[in-house]
């Protein structure tokens, strides 16, 4: 009996869903080291993210978890679902917005919608497909959204 081998991968050009929301699972709880590293490794000195004294005279309170890894975690959590193995290039992000903050010990979960896709009029056996990301924390306030146009590939012709 021959072994069956599963990969997993994203999806195809042909299997994007216009119908469709994707859930990815699980949820990310944001820590603070999450947050001052990502802040430091990009070098980003905004005191709302690194200065708790600061950031405690602000309206918020408290720290602020850096938008940008807000943006690139919801975009990260859609990969083995939907562009694992399939992307051949993120071609641009537009349309973001940060509706609300979100701070450490918050979890972050993402579902994506395909807004639009057709085939690459240049590159066959491609597709560009545009996705919108929309995080939301625990509680169901909408943190973030975004879209994301990629260059897919379509499913590979069936040699027999």
């Amino acid at each position: 009996m021959s072994e069956r081998i599963i990969e997993q991968r994203g999806l195809y050009y042909e299997e994007f869903d216009t119908a469709a929301v994707y859930r990815h699972t699980p949820g990310r709880t944001v820590t603070e080291a999450d947050n001052v590293l990502f802040t430091t490794l990009t070098m980003n000195t905004q005191a709302l993210h690194l200065d708790a004294a600061f950031a405690e005279s602000t309206e918020f309170g408290q720290r602020l978890i850096n938008s940008m890894w807000t943006l690139s975690t919801m975009v990260g959590s859609s990969v083995a679902q939907l562009t694992q193995g399939t992307l051949v290039a993120q071609l641009g992000l537009g349309d973001i917005a940060f509706p609300a903050p979100l701070f450490a010990g918050d979890t972050l979960s993402t579902e994506t919608r395909v807004r639009e896709k057709r085939p690459s009029s240049s590159r066959p056996g491609q597709g560009i497909v545009v996705l919108e990301h929309t995080g939301r924390k625990q509680d169901g306030t909408v943190v973030a959204r975004a879209t994301r146009t990629a260059l897919v590939r379509m499913r590979p012709a069936d040699p027999s």
